[in-house]
């Protein structure tokens, strides 16, 4: 089964059952209010880290330098933004996790790393020229 159907059916069951779960042992009232700080606060951060990404994209444009870690976390904090605006436990979990700084660097790294054991394992040919021999040629064996 691909993986992002299966993430779209699993997604709410992960989060009804902690809406359950968290809203028995709370209280109800205190579960949505939860949700709604989770998401405010998460907002405000994202909002604070993309522009701490965008502000250091641009040191790195003046220096002369490709951002390339900057793009790469501006996308990773847009994602976590969405993740925290989505009412639910879970999704604010991972957002808060690709929004903090070191954890984000960690999860590149990681990510990196697997991208890396891919391409060392596609290169299973080899490089090399050629050159059409016409049939009445000399060189021709």
């Amino acid at each position: 089964m691909n993986s992002v159907l299966l993430s779209i059916i699993l997604v709410p069951i992960v989060e009804i059952y902690l809406f359950i779960k968290i809203g028995s042992q709370i209280g109800a009232l205190s579960t949505i209010l939860l949700i709604f700080l989770t998401a405010i606060t998460g907002i405000l951060y994202a909002r604070y880290e993309g522009l701490n990404s965008l502000r250091s994209g641009f040191s790195q444009l003046i220096k002369n330098e490709i951002p390339a870690y900057e793009m790469i976390s501006g996308a990773a904090i847009a994602f976590a933004a969405f993740l925290l605006i989505i009412p639910g436990f879970a999704t604010d979990l991972v957002g808060f996790l690709i929004i903090f700084p070191l954890t984000r660097k960690l999860l590149f790294k990681k990510i990196a790393k697997k991208f890396e054991e891919n391409n060392l394992k596609k290169k299973d040919f080899i490089e090399g020229e050629f050159e059409d021999i016409k049939d009445n040629d000399d060189r021709k064996i």
